[in-house]
């Protein structure tokens, strides 16, 4: 969209739209980067309520805990520092200080990152610098301190070291964006001389973008799953009329832009993107390149749900999110069919579906300009889901295999680990909270940096659940946050994986939080449930476990400690696992 078409979306109607408070702060004009934002904002369901900061005001705001940012309690902070405006400081320094330059800004940028964080619970958002070229050493500005082109090269590298160590500071890539568009796309400068505008009005939209992408991947609105086509998506030609030796891939001709999108899906998977095949084909041909071709980049191994048959794409896309357990708008749907394209997008409206460019030449530029992948963590855990994957499509098929549901769940022969969070856990718990919308009873999304602190706190119990069977292994599922009250356990977190639905998982964790109510003394478990558009799944889940309604609350429930008898589960503990978290 270009800025006129987000900017006409400020005269529509917000009122149903979720509603995120944004503050807004850089060293030069901002007023129409605040239009774009709140425009986008639109486009994705989210009513941005942005503040924004008077003209260069960043360091102002900061350091005056009494300012307008702190009364403002906003969730997400915007920083924007520009390459031009640091360069007039630059010229401004003698030779010696130009050298430390870009250690001093990180101290400057990690001092505002501390002062917000500590006054208000938030997630900082830090443009990087665009690498202003003032061409006064010409290619030597790369070999010497002195050059701003080094200076700014050394901030933005640094500037990630920084990210990694506060959890709360995520990067806008605008460096990235404008080497890709190029400088004559995003700046002009006639309208920054008279307006002190950096960015051009076609610019403005691909960042507020990318501000956008960051927020939704915190608040766990990310794609988890690629649904490919075959024939003319991931090779040239039709397999099952051309034959195996003549289809276009490998580092001739065509086949070259086929064998790099491949490339790149496989780093997709290895980050922990899910791969699904959807193909109208008969399924031994279909999986013959894949067994045979020596140029084939993605194996069968990497696929976690191979579908081909002449069935409609629709009713195969259906049957994958089946398997998979997921939302359709975790996924993405490939195809250069644009008949099948839209055949989908008009059945399933909440799978993305990108129209992909005629040319395959083009396909894999289009789809890194998307930028459909956005993520807010990334743990080692992820590299595994492909497989996890795979062995739930083997459990499917024997589950439909058994006479009954007990039959089949004890055959399973399921464990836990059931532990309190730890150092290595965190990681996944955070990505939990952030990513968990179905099974999730209050949708509360944490930050690393938060969960460690609720584990070494006081005031919390916490529990972590891992399942395995005889297929194999899913990891970290579960994870529980309780709140100690007086006399009671208040449930603030419960998540599950719903790849482990149906398993009696909900009432082995359950029977987890009584033991530990037990040992805590405490009476009574409050458990609640806040509604959102994705766990609807959950309303009855308290009811459904034997909770009662508090009176006059409507979405509180209380479980009664001393009642309660253990539910019957085909799950056993670690026992040599399982510590206690009291």
């Amino acid at each position: 969209m270009n800025f006129y078409d987000l900017k006409s979306n400020l005269k529509k109607d917000y009122s149903g739209l979720k509603k995120v408070k944004v503050a807004l702060l850089g060293d030069s004009a901002t007023q129409l980067l605040s239009k774009a934002l709140k425009g986008y904002g639109f486009e994705v369901g989210y009513n941005f309520d942005i503040w924004e900061a008077d003209y260069d005001q960043i360091e102002m705001q900061t350091y005056d805990l009494e300012s307008d940012l702190y009364q403002f309690q906003p969730e997400y902070v915007i920083i924007y520092h520009s390459s031009e405006k640091l360069l007039k400081k630059f010229y401004k320094l003698d030779n010696d200080s130009k050298t430390s330059f870009a250690e001093r800004h990180i101290q400057d940028i990690s001092n505002l990152y501390n002062t917000i964080t500590s006054k208000i619970k938030c997630k900082v958002i830090y443009f990087n610098l665009v690498e202003t070229d003032d061409s006064v050493f010409g290619n030597y500005a790369n070999k010497t301190l002195s050059s701003y082109l080094y200076q700014v090269r050394k901030i933005n590298y640094e500037l990630m070291n920084l990210s990694q160590k506060h959890k709360n500071l995520f990067i806008n890539d605008v460096a990235s964006l404008h080497n890709n568009m190029g400088a004559a796309f995003c700046t002009d400068p006639k309208i920054y001389i008279t307006t002190d505008l950096i960015f051009s009005l076609d610019f403005l939209p691909l960042v507020a973008k990318n501000i956008t992408d960051i927020i939704l991947s915190i608040a766990g609105s990310i794609k988890k799953c690629i649904i490919l086509d075959l024939d003319n998506t991931l090779w040239g030609g039709i397999i099952g009329d051309d034959g195996l030796e003549n289809i276009h891939i490998g580092d001739l001709g065509i086949g070259k832009a086929f064998t790099a999108l491949q490339m790149w899906l496989k780093q997709l998977k290895q980050r922990g993107i899910i791969l699904a095949v959807c193909s109208k084909n008969t399924e031994s041909i279909a999986k013959e390149p894949f067994e045979m071709h020596p140029d084939m980049v993605l194996k069968l191994s990497d696929i976690a749900v191979f579908v081909a048959n002449w069935d409609n794409k629709v009713q195969n896309i259906n049957y994958i999110q089946s398997i998979l357990n997921i939302g359709f708008d975790s996924m993405v749907f490939l195809d250069d069919n644009p008949f099948e394209r839209n055949m989908v997008r008009t059945h399933i409206p909440d799978i993305t579906v990108p129209e992909l460019p005629e040319d395959p030449s083009e396909y894999l530029t289009f789809l890194r300009s998307c930028n459909l992948f956005e993520t807010a963590s990334y743990t080692p855990e992820d590299e595994q889901r492909t497989q996890q994957y795979q062995e739930e499509a083997q459990r499917s098929i024997v589950q439909k295999q058994c006479i009954n549901e007990d039959e089949f769940l004890a055959g399973l022969n399921m464990h836990s680990t059931v532990k309190p969070f730890d150092k290595f856990s965190i990681p996944r718990v955070s990505q939990l909270t952030q990513r968990s919308n179905q099974f999730n009873l209050r949708t509360v999304r944490y930050t690393e940096e938060e969960i460690t602190n609720i584990a070494v706190s006081g005031d919390y119990l916490t529990i972590d659940f891992t399942l395995e069977d005889k297929y194999g292994d899913y990891g970290l599922i579960s994870v529980i946050i309780l709140k100690k009250q007086s006399d009671s356990l208040f449930i603030d977190t419960w998540i599950m994986s719903c790849r482990v639905l149906k398993r009696g998982m909900e009432k082995f964790v359950l029977n987890q939080i009584v033991q530990q109510a037990k040992s805590f003394g405490a009476k009574q478990i409050i458990g609640e449930y806040l509604p959102t558009p994705k766990n609807a799944m959950v309303k009855g889940h308290y009811n459904d476990l034997g909770f009662i309604k508090c009176e006059g609350e409507c979405n509180r429930w209380v479980l009664n400690v001393d009642s309660y008898s253990d539910y019957p589960v085909f799950i056993s503990a670690d026992s040599e696992t399982i510590k206690e978290l009291v």
